[in-house]
């Protein structure tokens, strides 16, 4: 599935290598347009109801965006997959703001990560019923 779903998103997406694909297949950001960066594409995938794929892993991949479909997945869904990366490729090249505010289905859309990693607010209160 990885080496199926590599090949329908040549050109689609950047690929930092040209080496075979196992499990897993290695896409990044580099290249896209309008600034959009390997976050937005994965935001934008909940939007399409899919979870997003691990991003910016391999560290050593600027921008990288590591897609691991198992091998239960049917090619319908792959197919879908594709089809909304697709769609995400072509709002990156004509509306691009629209995929850099995304999600736009969840109740929250973008946090401050900066913010929320230095203002942590961490509340923990034991359950009475186990005390």
């Amino acid at each position: 599935n990885a080496n199926y779903l590599r090949k329908q998103l040549e050109g689609v997406l950047p690929m930092p290598f040209d080496t075979a694909t196992l499990h897993e297949v290695v896409f990044n950001d580099e290249g896209l347009p309008n600034e959009i960066q390997t976050g937005d594409v994965a935001k934008r995938l909940i939007d399409y109801g899919f979870h997003p794929p691990t991003v910016y892993f391999p560290i050593h991949v600027k921008g990288a965006l590591m897609i691991e479909p198992t091998e239960t997945e049917s090619i319908e869904e792959l197919d879908r997959f594709i089809a909304a990366v697709g769609a995400i490729r072509t709002e990156a090249e004509h509306d691009p703001e629209r995929l850099k505010l995304a999600p736009h289905t969840t109740p929250v859309s973008r946090v401050d990560e900066v913010s929320a990693a230095r203002n942590l607010d961490l509340r923990w209160l034991p359950d009475p019923e186990l005390a």
